[in-house]
């Protein structure tokens, strides 16, 4: 368990943020923890399932991958938008 820093990137929003997270957390975690800022003061919230990818990714990062398994840099940025309903 140690403390690790991403940035992140919420759809909608105008400015990437800081988020420290732990290398165990899942992406379900680090998505929960990326709203915190975001949500209802720069993005409405939309409900939904939160989710996570790579700049450029179309797939997101399953939601029980942790932090150590999806193998991330440093502050490496992450793409947070809400899961369109199937």
């Amino acid at each position: 368990m140690a403390a690790f820093p991403l940035s992140v990137n919420f759809y909608g929003d105008f400015v990437l943020k800081l988020l420290v997270v732990d290398t165990e957390h899942t992406m379900a975690q680090v998505a929960e923890a990326a709203t915190e800022n975001v949500i209802g003061l720069h993005v409405a919230g939309e409900g939904g399932v939160i989710r996570a990818r790579r700049p450029g990714e179309t797939e997101p990062l399953p939601l029980d991958m942790t932090v150590a398994e999806a193998g991330l840099a440093p502050t490496e940025t992450l793409d947070f938008y809400y899961e369109e309903a199937s």
